[in-house]
């Protein structure tokens, strides 16, 4: 397993403040949602309320349990933008953002301030829309990060596939190409989804879905907005 741990920012041009802005973002949200549990539990999306436009509160069944909802946003859809801030705990967030710190900046730089934006809210949202079509009934509160994170992947993929990325392997720090260290990881998302449409029931866990979605449209969306060398100033 290759666990990245950095990469090669020495042609970056740009300070990537809103990479930045991101991460302090699902930081402040994720501290908000420790002292505030019922946000959690109203604000993730959950596939039934996006496809019947519904707000369920209240508990639930769902294969090996119950799950517990709360009250949403009207309207119940804002539940797709809040989720791409929250995360489910310690972990989830620590993972997601140094993802994000180690490969936004870069795609950034390419796309410019503005783009990067509007391509990461774009391929979250696309990437719940896949968590969604593979799951339209389930129950299971959905968020994280992960799906625009996988959608920022997919662009550095295309971007930057032989950029040196340091990885954890084994007890060792080794340096691999993009195309190595993202490759496997999409594979493995894509293996993982497989498995999650072919198995029955409405069950919680990794939402491969999202992530393989997320992942297509960032190699999709790159290429409408990222800046040609031409309109590329230094410190833009």
């Amino acid at each position: 397993m290759l666990f990245p741990i950095g990469d090669d920012n020495s042609a970056r041009r740009i300070t990537p403040v809103v990479t930045w802005t991101l991460i302090a973002i699902n930081v402040l949200v994720f501290i908000y949602q420790m002292n505030h549990p019922e946000f959690t539990y109203g604000y993730s999306y959950v596939p039934a309320e996006i496809t019947q436009g519904r707000d369920f509160a209240g508990s639930y069944p769902v294969a090996g349990g119950r799950v517990q909802l709360a009250p949403g946003p009207t309207p119940i859809y804002l539940t797709l933008l809040f989720a791409m801030f929250m995360h489910g705990d310690v972990m989830h967030i620590g993972g997601n953002m140094l993802y994000l710190w180690i490969f936004g900046d870069n795609v950034e730089d390419r796309m410019g301030h503005v783009r990067f934006l509007i391509f990461y809210l774009l391929t979250g949202l696309l990437a719940s829309a896949a968590q969604i079509f593979f799951g339209p009934n389930s129950m299971i509160p959905n968020l994280g990060a992960s799906g625009a994170i996988a959608g920022v992947l997919g662009a550095y993929l295309v971007l930057f596939p032989r950029q040196s990325v340091k990885v954890l392997f084994g007890r060792a720090i080794v340096e691999v190409p993009a195309l190595i260290a993202i490759g496997l990881w999409g594979l493995l998302q894509f293996i993982g989804g497989f498995g999650q449409v072919s198995s029955a029931g409405d069950r919680g866990g990794v939402a491969y879905m999202a992530h393989v979605g997320g992942f297509i449209a960032g190699i999709v969306l790159v290429f409408l907005f990222r800046e040609s060398n031409s309109r590329r100033a230094p410190g833009y």
